[in-house]
Parts: C-alpha cells; sequence; structure tokens
C-alpha cells in the first residue's frame, strides 16, 4: 500500500489517486504529486550560503544585529547553539548566552 501526502488545504488524510491527480474527497481539492514536491522544496531554510538548515543544528551570526527594544547588538562570530526551524518572516527561534531568547532570520547566519 502506498502512502499518499495529506491534502494540503484540509489536511484530510483520505486522499486518493485519479489518474495523475491527487484527489481529497472532504474538500474536493485537487493536486499533482509535482505541486506536493514544490511545496516541500519552498519550505526548507537555507542559510546565507546555502546550506540546509535542520533543527537542532548551530550557527554562526554573520552581521551585528541590533535588538529592537534594546541597546543590546549580537555581534558577528556569535555560536547560536541547537536552533529550532518555524515558520514565519525570523524562520529561526534559539536562544544566545548573555541575551535569552531571539528569532533570527537565516540569511543572517552561517551553519558551523
Amino acid at each position: 500500500m502506498s502512502l499518499l501526502p495529506p491534502c494540503p488545504q484540509c489536511q484530510s488524510a483520505y486522499t486518493y489517486e485519479d489518474g495523475v491527480q491527487l484527489v481529497c474527497p472532504e474538500c474536493g481539492h485537487e493536486w499533482t504529486e509535482a505541486e506536493t514536491a514544490a511545496a516541500r522544496a519552498d519550505k526548507l531554510i537555507h542559510d546565507a550560503n546555502g546550506n540546509e538548515l535542520q533543527d537542532g543544528d548551530t550557527v554562526t551570526v554573520i552581521k551585528d544585529l541590533k535588538l529592537k527594544g534594546t541597546s543590546s547588538v549580537v555581534k558577528v562570530g556569535t555560536k547560536v547553539k541547537n536552533i529550532r526551524l518555524v515558520g514565519g518572516d525570523h524562520d529561526i527561534d534559539c536562544k544566545v548566552d548573555g541575551i535569552g531568547a531571539l528569532k533570527l532570520k537565516s540569511e543572517f547566519v552561517k551553519k558551523v
């Protein structure tokens, strides 16, 4: 038995194949397997050098980052361990020693 991806619209697990299309019986959405693969590729998060990031990676900050609402700055070369990837504009949740919890943009870090 092949495992079909859930519906991208309603996340229903009851999808089925109809020729080359995948169909959701709950919401009626139709899509192709190629669209599913393209959507998965869009969700990948890359660092400034194009390396794919994953949860738990260690990264280094490549630019001085001023923190809004404070006079603190995250300096170039600061190592950030055990990152967590999230959706949105700031796609990395992390804790920086001496500063605390932060959200960073992946374009300002490189993988170690």
